[in-house]
């Protein structure tokens, strides 16, 4: 049975999607003066995100209304399951590495998303090997992409209500900058101008609101909403769900037109958006010298933990509700669990959470999660599949 595993794991480690990976990776290590264009990769992942939605949204089209209860349910329990899975990282992070309070809470908003790049190399590789899924999962990509968003915005709250200062630290945190204090002004007195008063209890002067950080300390503001809901990745995605769906509902003499270029062509656009993807993550290590050793096997561990988490989920609601999962819906799942985002929360960061560092989360999500995942993980996952989902 090892043996098998094993052969079956090597098999699917060497597949041609992988291997654009690793050659991208390589080129960025050789330091080959080679530069990906900008605009093609952008290119490429609003590609891939209406492709994903078209074919998710054809087939939509056909399933069953009977189903429609059942899938919902398990869209809200991938919910819950990547807002927990948020929290679970930032206290592993506490333990395993060193870095920053407001580091940590933004890092685990990154792994309570979920990633795109992932799941369309996970999707190639399903295909390649001839594992079928549930018609539904690109919508679950869009839904468990939402949390990590969540969970980022409530621990920075919380650590700005600790006393959290201007630049991200806190009191117990080295650079911590305590806030200015002086006298409070006599019973009576006029307020000084500029935020004098506010001064004298210890709170930053008024000034030009923060985006995320309004002056009636809202935690979510209509801004932020529209990031975290609208932001161009779920709206791309969400979109090629719809024009799928309509489409498949008139049948394959409408579908059929279009399906070379958003079905038969994913393949060699993934494979090109994984050659830029093995550069980027090779980039991204020099990122992760001064994280630590903690760090990088945090990087490294999470996704096998969070992707055994999810397939022991996903198996637990089929038993529950008596629904059959595909296979290849356990491996989404888990991929879906087990990834970190690197579209969506670095824009919820970057509008609403200043104080963290950019490249942080990001040398963990690429150079480490995701480089792992599409390596090592996804053909792992599909074995674990076949043992949890007998």
């Amino acid at each position: 049975m090892l043996l098998e595993f094993w052969q079956n794991f090597t098999h699917n480690l060497f597949k041609p999607l992988l291997l654009f990976f690793y050659f991208g990776f390589s080129i960025a290590l050789l330091k080959v003066p080679f530069e990906f264009p900008s605009t093609l990769y952008q290119g490429l992942t609003m590609y891939l995100l209406l492709a994903i939605g078209w074919h998710g949204g054809e087939e939509l089209a056909e399933i069953d209304l009977s189903q429609v209860g059942g899938i919902l349910g398990f869209m809200a329990t991938g919910f819950v399951l990547n807002f927990l899975i948020g929290t679970l990282a930032y206290f592993l992070l506490k333990y395993l590495t060193k870095v920053r309070e407001v580091d940590r809470a933004t890092i685990a908003g990154y792994y309570g998303s979920d990633s795109a790049g992932t799941f369309a190399t996970c999707l190639g590789v399903l295909s390649t090997v001839g594992i079928a899924f549930d018609a539904y999962m690109p919508v679950m990509l869009a839904v468990m992409e939402i949390p990590g968003c969540l969970v980022a915005l409530l621990l920075v709250a919380r650590l700005r209500h600790r006393g959290m200062d201007a630049a991200g630290y806190m009191p117990h945190e080295a650079g911590y900058t305590a806030p200015v204090k002086t006298i409070p002004a006599p019973s009576g007195a006029v307020a000084p101008s500029g935020g004098g008063t506010k001064q004298a209890i210890g709170l930053p002067p008024e000034g030009p609101a923060q985006p995320g950080r309004s002056g009636d300390d809202r935690l979510l503001t209509p801004e932020l909403l529209r990031e975290v809901f609208l932001n161009p990745g779920i709206c791309l995605l969400l979109g090629g769900i719809v024009i799928g769906f309509v489409s498949g509902l008139q049948g394959t003499k409408v579908t059929s037109v279009d399906d070379p270029v958003f079905v038969t062509a994913f393949q060699g656009a993934l494979c090109l958006f994984l050659l830029e993807m093995g550069m980027t993550a090779a980039h991204k290590l020099k990122d992760l010298r001064a994280a630590g050793r903690g760090f990088i096997f945090f990087g490294l561990l999470v996704p096998n933990i969070f992707a055994t988490i999810g397939m022991l989920v996903a198996h637990g609601y089929s038993d529950l509700t008596g629904i059959h999962f595909q296979l290849g819906t356990y491996v989404l799942f888990a991929v879906l669990c087990a990834a970190a985002s690197y579209i969506a929360v670095p824009a919820i960061q970057r509008l609403a959470i200043p104080e963290a560092s950019p490249s942080l989360p990001l040398a963990a999500s690429l150079g480490l999660t995701f480089a792992y995942n599409v390596t090592i993980g996804i053909p792992l996952y599909i074995e674990l599949a076949h043992l949890i989902a007998v």
